[in-house]
């Protein structure tokens, strides 16, 4: 009997372990699987084009500058002491046309004319450009809306001062010296603006005319010696903040010999932006006489 246990336990001991069949996942298992892949690849493709995307500043709502100043500011001075001829006008026209549709996302655009009864300058539109929503992403933006704030709230108005700023005041003044200092009181002088890239376009044929000094031949030589000499020398010193000027030249001489010496009158006006703390960009004639 002993023998027979024995053997008997012997046999028991060299069977194999049962093997337990592991549970069957499913369709059901899969679909959960898959849904979960699924929005773990579509909550990393939002979290990339979230945080890839550069942060929209956050805007003023009157003039749709970012509240930490704009990236940018161009000044648009228009002397209407007299008529634009006609060829100049249209030339004028498609400019700041260009200059409107060019302008950088969150630049300042101040279109300005002579205040020439107050020996300063008028804005006619000061407002930044909110960016016309191109190349916004649907998921964090709303392109529709920033189209249409971009088309009424800057390209329209803007549109509307640029032809009014070519009205003529018709006066016997032209105080192009305090109307530039005054923009740069106005628009470069903040702390806001100090970071800007800052240009001022003047259009103008420049020939300063005002009590304390003036660049008409009867009145003297152009140089600048003459204007430092003159009451205008410190009633009329501005400091640019390193502002680009860009002067574009209206012909308004009549026919005959010239009344002013184109270039005496640029290199004075070179001499004049330098000392007074800005970089002279450029001098253009228009067309048009």
């Amino acid at each position: 009997m002993k023998s027979t246990f024995s053997s008997r336990r012997k046999t028991v001991a060299r069977r194999p372990p049962r093997q337990r069949s592991a549970p069957g996942i499913g369709w059901s298992g899969i679909g959960g699987i898959l849904l979960l892949l699924l929005a773990i690849v579509a909550g990393g493709a939002f979290a990339y084009f979230y945080f890839s995307t550069p942060t929209r500043p956050t805007l003023d709502a009157q003039t749709l500058c970012p509240l930490t100043g704009p990236q940018g500011i161009t000044v648009v001075l228009v002397d209407t002491s007299d008529d634009l001829p006609e060829t100049t006008r249209r030339e004028v026209l498609g400019m700041l046309e260009d200059m409107i549709a060019s302008l950088p996302p969150f630049f300042k655009l101040d279109i300005r004319v002579l205040d020439i009864a107050g020996v300063r300058s008028r804005s006619l539109f000061s407002k930044c450009n909110p960016g016309d929503g191109a190349g916004l992403s649907e998921w964090t933006d709303n392109p529709r809306i920033a189209r249409m704030r971009w088309i009424d709230g800057f390209r329209k108005p803007a549109a509307d001062a640029v032809k009014n700023s070519i009205a003529s005041a018709k006066a016997n003044s032209s105080p192009i010296m305090a109307a530039i200092q005054d923009i740069a009181i106005d628009q470069f002088t903040s702390a806001a603006a100090q970071n800007a890239k800052k240009t001022l376009f003047v259009i103008s044929d420049m020939i300063e005319y005002t009590k304390d000094y003036s660049q008409y031949p009867r009145a003297g030589d152009l140089s600048f010696l003459r204007y430092k000499q003159s009451p205008a020398y410190l009633k009329f010193r501005t400091d640019l903040h390193d502002a680009t000027v860009n002067i574009l030249y209206v012909n308004r001489q009549p026919k005959g010999p010239p009344v002013i010496d184109g270039r005496a009158h640029m290199q004075f006006w070179q001499d004049w932006i330098v000392d007074n703390k800005g970089k002279f960009g450029s001098a253009k004639w228009l067309q048009g006489a």
